[in-house]
């Protein structure tokens, strides 16, 4: 009996390929910045250096806008500045940056709380909503004058109190920039406080009696009389009424539903 033995041939063994990336995505994630980074120039001049996100700015990083000569040193979030950061501009004919702002941002804008250093020498430091002057705050003005109180966009509104240079000064309530509702101002070269009501930036009606006249340095020559009235108080109110309440027309009844305007 034989015995055949036969070879047979060796199967080769093959190994699955791991599914391949295509090259664009490999180029792709490799172009994609995340992370920190060296600085980024950009084709028209500016440059970025610091943290990255999905291709967008987040983080701490200094931004640089060479056509305004400008620069942001501070936290991103989105691509946005949000967060604390200081905003400086480039003086003129030099290589120094100046503080423009310095505080808080959000989406781009300031928002919070903030100092702002104006072109003039004045200084406001306060809270910001949507990059204008907006809850309390105080402004240092290049005349001398201070005011501290309450603004809303980018205006004196509400309650505040004015500091003027000549040390006059005014408390009270404001609207739109202007002095408009109960108010004290002080005339610190006569010693003479008014009182009263402000309309539009003017006082129409109120008090007016001496304040320390003795200390003056250029007192009335006589001093105020003393105001005898049974009702003083209802006689005012009368006054400032005329200026409150719209004027009543012809066949028109001074009363109106409360939270309706006025008919022109």
């Amino acid at each position: 009996m034989k015995l055949f033995y036969f070879h047979l041939p060796t199967m080769p063994f093959i190994k699955t390929p791991p599914n391949a990336i295509p090259r664009s995505t490999l180029l792709e994630n490799k172009s994609l910045k995340c992370g920190p980074r060296v600085t980024v120039y950009s084709v028209n001049g500016d440059e970025y250096t610091g943290e990255w996100l999905n291709n967008n700015k987040h983080g701490r990083g200094i931004q640089v806008w060479k056509k305004s000569g400008t620069i942001y040193n501070g936290e991103w979030k989105c691509g946005k500045r949000d967060g604390y950061g200081i905003y400086s501009v480039l003086v003129s004919n030099t290589k120094v940056y100046a503080k423009k702002y310095c505080g808080e941002w959000r989406n781009g804008m300031k928002q919070g709380h903030g100092t702002y250093f104006y072109h003039d020498s004045a200084v406001y430091e306060g809270e910001w909503s949507r990059d204008q002057r907006c809850g309390w705050g105080r402004m240092l003005f290049n005349c001398g004058d201070v005011y501290e109180g309450e603004w809303m966009k980018d205006k004196e509104h509400g309650l505040g109190v004015i500091q003027y240079a000549n040390g006059n000064w005014y408390d009270g309530s404001w609207q739109e920039g202007r002095k408009s509702g109960h108010g004290k101002f002080y005339y610190h070269d006569k010693c003479q406080l008014y009182e009263g009501l402000w309309v539009k930036g003017e006082a129409k009606c109120g008090t007016l009696s001496n304040f320390g006249r003795d200390d003056s340095t250029s007192p009335t020559k006589c001093s105020i009389p003393e105001v005898k009235l049974k009702d003083m108080e209802t006689v005012l109110q009368e006054a400032q009424s005329a200026h409150l309440d719209p004027p009543c027309k012809a066949g028109v009844s001074n009363t109106w539903p409360a939270g309706q305007m006025w008919p022109a």
